[in-house]
């Protein structure tokens, strides 16, 4: 300190702290001239003596033009120094960081054009100091005094032209710091590390490249900030970012994957958007690095998909259709566990095309990889019988195709099934509104005989008989009408000539005799019509309410369809087809006679010619009755089925027992009555089967007189 003392004058120490700046500057001039002689000389310690003599008693003195001095001495003794700066450095920089947090906004401005002067001088030797250079920048640029923030940016300026001519700089070092300061919100910070950013990646001999995950997250961060210019900024480094990847050839593909999944769901659309277009890239470019991250760059791309702004759906959609053109193997560590899980997780998505394309991967992966989904099966396949209810139709056509895609291994089949007639049962509106669709598209990915037979199989032991009847209602609706069901029908036409008919009629009729229409029904697309007017003799008070007049109403209307066109054309043979008639007139009967379906099967019966008769029974029966034809036929020869006269009479046809299939109906029905029974009973309170509702004004007119009395009971049944 003496020595300092001895070589500096009084008066310039004095002029040094002095409130004019003007004498502050002249006085170090002085310095600067002391401090050259000082170097000239090669007297270093006395150099050495004055720098700490500025430091101690002006850069931390409490006066605050003490500390404004020795700034500018510190700066004044640097330029002094010249080419012998760099091995003074140790003492001149630390106390003028130090100054960057003064509380006086002056001497944090002095402190700026200080160490800018400095830098100068010293340029690359600067370097060593670089991380608390750019940490004490950085608060800088936040700075609240607008004087400052100006001092600070030139000395930045000033800064990044160093570190971009210098080989000492340290991008391993400095990394570190960056990612520390990345999730900075201040605006002013955010505008200088992005600075930071594209100047370290302009320069050929810094590979920020290969650091770019460290501070991704950061810059995808600041595209949504509220500051236009910032997002730019972002943004334009993002897109530099971007192109190199796509042109070098080793890129860290892992890493940044996770962060782009991250960003890929930000509120901010325009986050969104360049997060899904780099996972676009990173698709195309990526191969086998990117396999481990298959399930959740799928879980970023499937919500995009159906986002609410077009271009983030057209890129989603592009990517999605990239990533399912890779085919990945399980051996080479691809793994189908995690995708089936997005997948079934997108299922839940309130938006139709994330749905739909979650399906479309678990068909993908089927096809591909099925021995790996079906290991997977019980993770997944509850969630796909409830998308079974899901209110998109497409969204349940492709289900089903999933569904048959597993199903066609035997097990999974009855597995598939025995669910589908559970969420039938405790979802009736299913079965209401989706019950058609469900099984029609069933029949066609899964062959429909296949799919009756299981149903049948399934619903003849059904231990709950109101859904029982509810559902055989369904299937024999789907069955009359469904044009992909032709075949279905086509084979039950054949019951009596063709064994795989007959088998078809056997197992259906074990589960259709949960519903008496839905049995008749059945028999009278067979032909089986004298098992037909047996069954409907069969019935009795109880099965004939509300329910089965709604259903006979549904079949009277039915019969009048293309589907029963060879029905109505056998009536023009009504010698031939006596029991046919026997049926549709037993029909009649059941009918409430102001009802439309009684007029329409009324109009219908009317129609059949009476001259198709043989001559005898014309004779015999002018009125055409098909009843008195009945009577004088069965006087002179033997029927076992319509179409087939002058056989021995027999219990069965084609190996069909009817007189057992009867006694099956008949067992089934009574089952039904004491249950209908029990619920009212458990009610309190009974009612008659025929409700009010079915009940007329007045009590329904006997048929006319034109009508003849049936035959007795017993020959009535007939062998059938």
């Amino acid at each position: 300190m003496a020595d300092a003392l001895s070589v500096i004058p009084a008066a310039v120490l004095r002029n040094l702290s002095d409130k004019l700046y003007e004498k502050r500057k002249n006085a170090a001039l002085e310095v600067e001239g002391i401090v050259k002689q000082l170097a000239a000389a090669g007297d270093h310690d006395k150099i050495t003596a004055v720098i700490k003599l500025l430091t101690t008693e002006f850069t931390y003195s409490p006066q605050s033009n003490h500390r404004k001095g020795g700034l500018i001495g510190l700066a004044a003794a640097t330029v002094g120094l010249t080419t012998e700066a760099a091995q003074h450095l140790e003492q001149i920089v630390p106390p003028v960081l130090n100054s960057f947090s003064d509380q006086d906004s002056r001497v944090r401005y002095y402190a700026c054009e200080a160490l800018y002067n400095i830098a100068k001088v010293v340029r690359g030797d600067f370097i060593v100091f670089f991380n608390q250079i750019f940490d004490a920048l950085c608060k800088l640029s936040a700075d609240s005094d607008a004087n400052v923030q100006s001092a600070a940016h030139l000395l930045d300026r000033l800064v990044k032209d160093i570190v971009t001519e210098s080989d000492q700089f340290s991008i391993e070092e400095f990394i570190p710091l960056l990612r520390e300061r990345m999730n900075v919100l201040n605006p002013y910070v955010r505008q200088f590390l992005v600075g930071w950013i594209t100047v370290l990646d302009s320069v050929p001999d810094i590979d920020m490249l290969g650091f770019l995950p460290d501070f991704l997250d950061g810059l995808f961060n600041m595209l949504s900030d509220s500051s236009h210019e910032i997002r730019q900024q972002a943004d334009s480094a993002l897109s530099e970012f971007l192109q190199e990847i796509k042109n070098s050839p080793s890129v860290d593909y892992g890493r940044m994957a996770e962060i782009l999944v991250q960003r890929a769901a930000s509120p901010d659309e325009f986050t969104r958007l360049t997060a899904i277009t780099w996972i676009n890239e990173f698709v195309k470019l990526g191969g086998d690095q990117l396999v481990p991250y298959y399930a959740d760059i799928l879980g970023a791309i499937l919500p995009c998909i159906s986002d609410k702004e077009e271009k983030i759906r057209v890129v989603a959609r592009e990517t999605n259709e990239e990533l399912r053109t890779i085919k990945a193997d399980p051996a080479e560590g691809f793994e189908v566990g995690p995708i089936l899980s997005i997948a079934r997780r997108q299922l839940s998505s309130e938006f139709e095309a994330t749905r739909i394309e979650a399906l479309h991967w678990i068909s993908t992966l089927l096809n591909r990889h099925r021995t790996e989904v079906l290991s997977y099966l019980n993770d997944i396949f509850d969630t796909l019988l409830k998308a079974l209810s899901d209110p998109s139709d497409k969204v349940v056509l492709l289900v089903l195709e999933v569904h048959a895609c597993i199903a066609k291994d035997p097990q999974h089949f009855r597995h598939l099934v025995v669910f589908l007639v559970h969420n039938f049962r405790v979802d009736n509106s299913l079965l209401e509104k989706r019950g058609a669709l469900i099984i029609r598209r069933l029949c066609v990915l899964l062959d429909a005989e296949r799919v009756y037979r299981e149903l049948s199989t399934i619903l003849e032991g059904e231990s709950d008989l109101d859904f029982a009847s509810i559902m055989v209602q369904a299937l024999n609706l789907i069955l009359l009408t469904s044009c992909e069901l032709s075949e279905l029908r086509n084979l039950l036409k054949q019951s009596l000539v063709n064994s795989s008919g007959k088998d078809l009629f056997v197992s259906l009729y074990a589960s259709w005799c949960h519903s008496p229409m839905a049995i008749i029904s059945l028999c009278l697309l067979a032909q089986t019509y004298q098992h037909a007017s047996a069954v409907i003799q069969s019935l009795v008070e109880e099965d004939i309410n509300v329910k089965f007049l709604v259903q006979l109403d549904k079949l009277i209307r039915l019969l009048e369809t293309p589907i029963f066109a060879y029905l109505r054309l056998q009536l023009l043979e009504p010698g031939r087809y006596i029991w046919l008639l026997k049926a549709l007139y037993g029909l009649l009967m059941l009918l409430p006679q102001q009802s439309a379906a009684f007029k329409i099967l009324r109009t219908r019966l009317k129609t059949v010619p009476s001259n198709s008769f043989g001559g005898d029974q014309l004779k015999q029966s002018s009125s055409g009755n098909p009843y008195q034809i009945l009577h004088h036929i069965q006087g002179g020869s033997q029927i076992t089925e319509d179409g087939d006269i002058n056989q021995d009479n027999k219990n069965s046809h084609n190996g069909i027992n009817f007189v057992a299939r009867l006694q099956q109906f008949e067992h089934m029905q009574h089952q039904h009555r004491l249950h209908a029974k029990s619920h009212v009973q458990s009610l309190g309170n009974p009612t008659s089967t025929l409700t009010k509702e079915v009940q007329r004004p007045e009590e329904p007119r006997r048929p006319s007189s034109d009508i003849n009395k049936p035959p007795s009971k017993t020959s009535r049944r007939g062998p059938g």
